[in-house]
């Protein structure tokens, strides 16, 4: 994998950058780069995932993202030693607390309001608010030997936050046995039961979520904005407005100039010329 640019992001006084960017093609591959602390979400990383994602979101030339990390694990979710160290605060942390917590919560949710699709190439294990990050992007390649969990249970810390994105993937009973259990599940359950879309074989993830990514990119940007935002918002939604909101949707869509280019080279039978608009 040969990337174009590639960047450097996390604090100067950090001796190795918390997270890395590297743009290959039209692709923005986001890497998470704490191997030794399992890549918790400190909150320099929250930090420099939400500038990423800020300057993402108005960068035309991107047209989708992969989110992996390096090291055994993907993300143990936020860093408990970061946060106990607050316990000392005269207030015993509350605001601490609550400030990781919202920071979090907006990450997250930059993640489902970014134009761009996000895809999580999981090469390891993704507990508590890391299982939280690969149930927030929009698709999910991960390796076989992954393994996932919302394990916060465990620590006396049930996991509220992660599990808003994990309920919206998964079937309540699922949701609710993995998060009262604090059961790590492997791959082919997390795919069985929708937190994951393909397994390949380790080592594998990351290519293969480049070339999902790819194929996504092969798309009009524009019209793959529109279907995002319009996917999220009707989940949210009763069947009748669900309904007409995106009958709305479908007429402001048909008005874009890639979906008259679309469909008058499907009926030609040729490629599609798009111009995102």
């Amino acid at each position: 994998m040969k990337a174009q640019t590639s960047s450097r992001v996390a604090p100067a006084a950090a001796a190795e950058p918390a997270l890395l960017r590297d743009n290959i093609g039209s692709i923005a591959v986001l890497t998470l780069n704490r191997p030794k602390t399992r890549n918790t979400l400190t909150e320099a990383v929250l930090a420099a995932l939400a500038d990423q994602l800020t300057a993402i979101a108005k960068d035309r030339a991107v047209r989708a993202v992969v989110l992996t990390a390096r090291g055994p694990a993907f993300s143990g979710g936020h860093d408990l030693k970061e946060l106990t160290a607050r316990r000392s605060d005269p207030d015993g942390g509350r605001a601490y607390f609550r400030h990781i917590m919202l920071t979090c919560s907006a990450m997250m949710q930059q993640i489902v309001g970014l134009p761009q699709p996000v895809i999580a190439a999981v090469q390891g294990t993704a507990t508590a608010a890391g299982c939280q990050l690969v149930a927030s992007c929009d698709l999910a390649i991960a390796s076989a030997d992954a393994k996932f969990g919302v394990s916060g249970i465990n620590a006396g810390l049930f996991c509220s936050t992660p599990m808003v994105a994990l309920s919206r993937n998964v079937t309540r009973k699922h949701a609710m046995d993995m998060l009262l259990t604090g059961d790590l599940i492997s791959a082919d359950d997390a795919c069985r039961i929708g937190l994951v879309n393909r397994i390949v074989s380790p080592g594998n993830e990351l290519d293969a979520a480049l070339t999902l990514a790819r194929k996504i990119a092969g798309k009009s940007s524009h019209v793959v904005k529109i279907g995002k935002a319009a996917f999220y918002r009707q989940l949210e939604m009763g069947l009748d407005d669900a309904y007409r909101y995106t009958a709305e949707v479908m007429v402001e869509n048909m008005m874009a100039r890639d979906a008259e280019e679309g469909i008058q080279a499907f009926v030609e039978k040729r490629p599609p010329k798009w111009e995102d608009r």
